[in-house]
Parts: structure tokens; C-alpha cells; sequence
């Protein structure tokens, strides 16, 4: 059951500025909405209505904070078609009006976390611009007491169906890609699993656990890490200091960390000012 959920969970995501209602969520599973809706919460603990307005919500919150968009375009973007219904609906969820909202977090996220730190250098990041890629992952979510990064060093623990991975592939390079950083939220998810070349992806089985997933071709600011601890500090520079020197922003999608037992690269989706 839990498998048909999270599929269900991650049409959701994939559908935020979309009209499409759960009766067309339960056609796709083959369920009527009424099971579709019990076994939604007791998964997820809420409806998937509420889900998803959550998940607008927090996409909001990260287009507010990192991007210079209108907030009639972000609320369109997130599946308000009323601005009016978007700002009500974000104060009563983050108990401020979304410009109240974008100008805090934007003042908090705005500290250097490598000013006034003894020989502590800022890092050394290049734009660059990614090809698609493939790569076969399943979803965690976040677990009470169990910070995202403590998870992403287990995943195979927490991960179903890893054993079913071929060798190549638990000894290849992984990626996560981590949808709420650098903000918190209450339905955070990160996608993870091995990175597979073009060739395996159309022939490639796939445990139940897993789905196919194509990368998306992006600029994005990159970065050489030496541990996956140093991860918020970089972030948090780049949205502060290091990508504004260079008239870029980030664009809220989710941030990447590729992983090889040589090299940790982080990975943000960023895009050129106007």
C-alpha cells in the first residue's frame, strides 16, 4: 500500500499548478477517491487535498525567499488561479502575508556563514550549465529526530527494494535530490538512488520502491564538498553572497547532491538576473 501512496504523493507534487482533482488521482490508481483518501492519511496523515495545499504552500515560501518573482506569479505558479484565495490561504499557513513572509526570510537567510570565522574561505563554486540525466531513485521522507542528512549518509537503510540494486549500481555514483533546502517544512522529501547512463535507463529493472528519473537539463551553481555537513553553510552563501556577486538567484527547484566514495558535489539550480 504504501508503494501506491507514495506514488500518489509524488503525482501530487507534480501537479501543483494543476486543476486536476483527486477524483482524476484515484482514475490513475485504479481506486475509488473514498479509498484513495483513507489510505492517503494514514500514510501521510492528512488528506491529500490538505497535502497538497501544503506543498503549494512550501513551494511558495521557496519562490518568496530565493527568487524575484511577482507574488501574483508565484501564486499562479503554485495552482492559485485568485491571488486573493493565495495570500489568505499562506497566512493562515505560515502566519504572515506573503510579503511579510519574503522580506524576514530574506533578511535571515542574508548572514555569511563565513564572515568573522578565523581562516574559514568561503567556497569556490562555477555555473554551469547540466545535461539530462537518468537515474533510478526512491522518495524518503523526513522521520522525527532523524535531520535529512543523517538520512541521505543511510539511505539504503531507510530505502526499500536497494537490495534488489545490481552492484554497479550500489557502488556507482548516487544522487539526491533534497526538494525543501534551504528551508523547513513539514512535508519534507528527498529523492535518492544511482545515476544510470542513457543505454541502461530503457532496459534497466526496477524494484517497486523505485521510479525512473529524468533529470532535468539546468544551469546551476556547483560546488566540491568535503562532507554532506557543510551542505547548509554552502547554500546558505551562495543565496547570501556567493551568487549574487555574480547576478544569479536561485530558482527554488530542487537542490542536487551527487556523491561518489571520491567526491561529494553539491549542485543548485540558479538563473541568470534579468
Amino acid at each position: 500500500m504504501f508503494n501506491e501512496m507514495m506514488r500518489a504523493e509524488i503525482w501530487l507534487q507534480d501537479h501543483l499548478d494543476s486543476q486536476q482533482g483527486i477524483e482524476d488521482l484515484a482514475s490513475r490508481l485504479g481506486y475509488s477517491t473514498s479509498q484513495v483518501r483513507r489510505r492517503f492519511k494514514q500514510c501521510f496523515g492528512l488528506s491529500p487535498s490538505a497535502y497538497r495545499d501544503s506543498l503549494r504552500l512550501d513551494k511558495a515560501a521557496r519562490l518568496l525567499t530565493l527568487t524575484p518573482l511577482s507574488i501574483r506569479t508565484i501564486a499562479s505558479q503554485c495552482g492559485y488561479q485568485n491571488h486573493s484565495a493565495f495570500s489568505r490561504a499562506f497566512q493562515r499557513y505560515h502566519n504572515q502575508t506573503p510579503r511579510q513572509y519574503r522580506q524576514a526570510l530574506r533578511l535571515k537567510l542574508r548572514h555569511n556563514p563565513y564572515c568573522n570565522e578565523g581562516d574559514r574561505k568561503p567556497p569556490t563554486f562555477e555555473i554551469r550549465h547540466s545535461d539530462m540525466r537518468h537515474a533510478l531513485v526512491t522518495r524518503l521522507y523526513r522521520q522525527p529526530h532523524n535531520p535529512a542528512l543523517s538520512m541521505l549518509k543511510a539511505w539504503r537503510q531507510h530505502a526499500k527494494g536497494t537490495e534488489s540494486l545490481s552492484e554497479r549500481l550500489k557502488r556507482g555514483r548516487i544522487i539526491a535530490l533534497m526538494h525543501n533546502t534551504p528551508l523547513p517544512s513539514a512535508t519534507d522529501r528527498i529523492d535518492v538512488g544511482p545515476v544510470v547512463s542513457q543505454s541502461e535507463a530503457q532496459g534497466i529493472p526496477i524494484p517497486p520502491s523505485f521510479r525512473l528519473l529524468k533529470v532535468p537539463s539546468q544551469q546551476q551553481a556547483c560546488v566540491t564538498v568535503e562532507s554532506l555537513e557543510e551542505i547548509p553553510d554552502v547554500v546558505q552563501y551562495l543565496i547570501c553572497e556567493g551568487l549574487p556577486a555574480e547576478h544569479y538567484h536561485a530558482t527554488g527547484e530542487a537542490l542536487q547532491v551527487e556523491w561518489t566514495p571520491e567526491e561529494i558535489m553539491m549542485r543548485l539550480p540558479v538563473k541568470k538576473n534579468r
